[in-house]
């Protein structure tokens, strides 16, 4: 144990006698110090206990007297051993009685007795407690390495972590929800600290959080970031009632360690798994099924054998990089990819099971979006969303695959599982982030304009294995409507439910229109007829004369006669359903 002042009075050779403080004796002595100074405490920390011999000091004088032991008391002095015989036969009685209205020890140091045998002691003390602590903390690893071994896990090792604190321990996911708490009664004490759980993982690694007082009831919580990345892979919080000794501090330290080894895949396995994903994800774009099954084996279980979606998304402010679908394994072609070649490369587990989260990425100019490279580095609501899929995935046992594309997520899930499920929760509160305020509210024409912080998802239908280069077309068409809509994720199945004319927005859609219409229009403009009325009146009247020229109130000849300036103004006949189709999309292009 840390020496006190009653260990050093119950050291026989030191031969202490307690003149005042008597019932202050169990405070802990971080030091033995000698001084003569009268202000002694610009040079002390606290918590020593002061070695003196009244040199200097003016002991007929109450006041000073008094004045002297309140300094040493705020200072935090433990207290103070007197050495009688020297310059005092015993202690003067002004100091006695001024530590004894200041409830500050007062030790008697015989002659006999030098004041290096009391620093000696403390030190020896000190130094034993010391030992004792790493001693300890060594036991306390070997322990909690045991237990993290055990089949039982990071649960088995924050049980030993928890005995060894005398408290309470709790581990949380990279989401900040509590998966693990020792004692079992722990769980509803831990998740009061999920939200510091939560703003220490958006810390830069290694963080650490102290909440006492109020905020932590009896309890002093400290929360420590687990992982060696950028970004914490979990927190670890340790409730105590007091504040942590060496010995505590060396497990909690040792309880880091482990979790972290637990969580960190080896380098080798982390670029191994990499390569099969990549080579898997290749396989699939490029209609390979039999051989991605082949290579997968049973590493992604019921990925490969359920029904599938595919969903991409981009920053609703633009993307960087783009992917494009290409005609597919029908045509024996694979996707494109156009990007700049840094997006990251990560591999995860999920808690609870032997099923991985993969994360590959693309390099430039290559036709499939996997390159062999290890970096790790996503950033924003990207970054924030493939955390928030790979989590969901792992909390359910569910396997998933994520392939960064520089700004872009291109994510492979089960149809119906946690990780789609995460997306379209995301996309819910985007939408919610951005309704009209007031009842009644609607959002313009066109759908809204979106947070430059959003994401915009595309998800493809149901696909089995076979067909994941067709859903990755689906899911890219499908992003580029959630894009022009304003809305934060569109399903293919929306897409073919809604109508072709929101895709006409596009600025590419209004220069064609404008210039197949420009002719018409310029005619009109110096007053030779109404002909882009004419046509648009003809056109939505599917060609019927009568109908038409009565819309616009005139003769159904003169109507012919319009119709027939139009096809040589535009140098095209009427009769060809593709011209109809394309002049009546330009006029809705166009307003």
């Amino acid at each position: 144990m840390p020496p006190t002042l009653a260990s050093l009075v119950q050291h026989s050779a030191l031969r202490l006698a307690v003149l005042t403080g008597q019932d202050r004796l169990d405070t802990g002595v971080r030091w033995a110090h000698a001084s003569e100074l009268a202000d002694p405490t610009p040079y002390l920390d606290g918590g020593e206990l002061l070695l003196v011999t009244a040199l200097k000091l003016d002991v007929e004088d109450a006041d000073a007297m008094r004045a002297y032991v309140a300094r040493l008391a705020g200072k935090g002095v433990v207290g103070i051993g007197f050495a009688a015989g020297v310059n005092y036969e015993k202690v003067p009685e002004t100091l006695v009685e001024a530590c004894r209205e200041a409830d500050l020890p007062l030790l008697e140091v015989p002659r006999r007795t030098p004041f290096i045998a009391i620093s000696k002691a403390v030190s020896a003390a000190i130094a034993a407690e010391q030992y004792r602590a790493v001693t300890a903390g060594f036991d306390a690893q070997r322990e909690m390495t045991r237990a993290a071994l055990s089949h039982e896990g990071p649960a088995a090792l924050l049980t030993k972590l928890a005995s060894e604190v005398a408290g309470w321990a709790a581990l949380y996911d990279a989401s900040g929800a509590v998966v693990a708490t020792a004692p079992a009664w722990a769980g509803r004490r831990a998740a009061r600290f999920v939200g510091e759980a939560e703003r220490l993982r958006d810390r830069p690694a290694p963080a650490s959080a102290v909440v006492s007082g109020a905020d932590a009831g009896d309890d002093r919580v400290e929360l420590q970031s687990v992982g060696s990345g950028r970004r914490a892979k979990a927190v670890l919080a340790v409730g105590t009632a007091a504040p942590l000794g060496t010995a505590e501090r060396y497990a909690v330290h040792s309880a880091i360690a482990l979790l972290t080894l637990t969580m960190e895949r080896s380098r080798a396995l982390q670029e191994a798994e990499q390569r099969l994903g990549a080579a898997v994800m290749r396989m699939l774009l490029s209609g390979e099924s039999d051989h991605a099954r082949a290579v997968a084996g049973g590493l992604y279980g019921d990925l490969l054998d359920a029904p599938m979606r595919v969903l991409i998304c981009e920053p609703a402010a633009g993307p960087a990089s783009r992917v494009r679908a290409g005609t597919g394994a029908a045509a024996g072609r694979q996707p494109a990819v156009e990007g700049n070649g840094s997006g990251p490369a990560r591999t995860s587990a999920p808690a609870g099971g032997n099923m991985p989260v993969v994360t590959v990425t693309e390099s430039s100019a290559v036709s499939v979006p996997v390159p062999e490279g290890s970096a790790e580095d996503l950033s924003g609501p990207v970054e924030q969303l493939a955390d928030l899929v790979e989590t969901a995935a792992a909390r359910s046992g569910e396997s998933v695959l994520v392939v960064p594309d520089g700004s872009r997520l291109v994510v492979l899930a089960s149809d119906g599982g946690a990780a789609v499920a995460a997306c379209a929760q995301y996309a819910a509160a985007c939408a919610k982030a951005v309704e009209p305020s007031g009842a009644g509210g609607s959002h313009p024409p066109g759908g809204v304009s979106l947070p430059d912080d959003a994401l915009v998802i595309g998800v493809s239908a149901p696909s089995g294995l076979a067909g994941a280069a067709v859903a990755f077309k689906q899911a890219d068409q499908a992003l580029s409507v959630a894009r022009r809509r304003g809305t934060p994720l569109v399903e293919h199945e929306d897409v073919a439910a809604g109508s072709v004319l929101p895709l006409l927005a596009d600025d590419a859609v209004r220069a064609f229109a404008d210039g197949l219409l420009r002719s018409l229009r310029e005619h009109d403009a110096n007053g030779r007829g109404d002909l882009v009325a004419s046509l648009r009146a003809w056109l939505s009247r599917h060609g019927q004369w009568d109908a038409a020229a009565a819309d616009l109130g005139v003769h159904r000849h003169t109507l012919r006669y319009r119709m027939r300036r139009v096809e040589e103004i535009l140098g095209r006949s009427l009769d060809d359903p593709d011209v109809r189709m394309e002049l009546w999309l330009a006029l809705k292009a166009t307003g």
